[in-house]
C-alpha cells in the first residue's frame, strides 16, 4: 500500500480508512501544500469542490460519474478540499 496521500487509491472502505490516515499526517508533515488548514476552511472548501468535482472528471478524461456513491470519489473531494478555493 503507499504511503503517498496522493497516489493511494481508494476502492473500498478499507483503503479509505487508510487514505484518512494518510491525509491527517499529510496536513501535519506537509502544512505548506494545504491551502485549507483550519477545519471550517477545509469543510467550506469540501462543499465546494463536491459541487465541481465532476468538471474535475471530464477535464481530466476520467470516466467517473460523481453522482454514483464511491469510495474514490469520496477520497478525491477530500484531497481536493485541500487546495480548492
Amino acid at each position: 500500500m503507499s504511503d503517498n496521500v496522493d497516489a493511494l487509491p481508494v476502492n473500498s472502505r478499507a483503503s479509505f480508512v487508510a487514505f484518512l490516515a494518510l491525509l491527517q499526517q499529510d496536513l501535519v508533515c506537509n502544512p505548506i501544500r494545504w491551502e485549507n488548514k483550519t477545519l471550517a476552511d477545509f469543510l467550506a472548501a469540501m462543499h465546494s469542490y463536491a459541487e465541481d468535482i465532476q468538471g474535475y472528471y471530464d477535464n481530466t478524461d476520467q470516466s467517473i460519474n460523481a453522482n454514483e456513491a464511491h469510495w474514490q470519489v469520496f477520497a478525491d473531494i477530500m484531497r481536493g478540499a485541500r487546495v480548492y478555493e
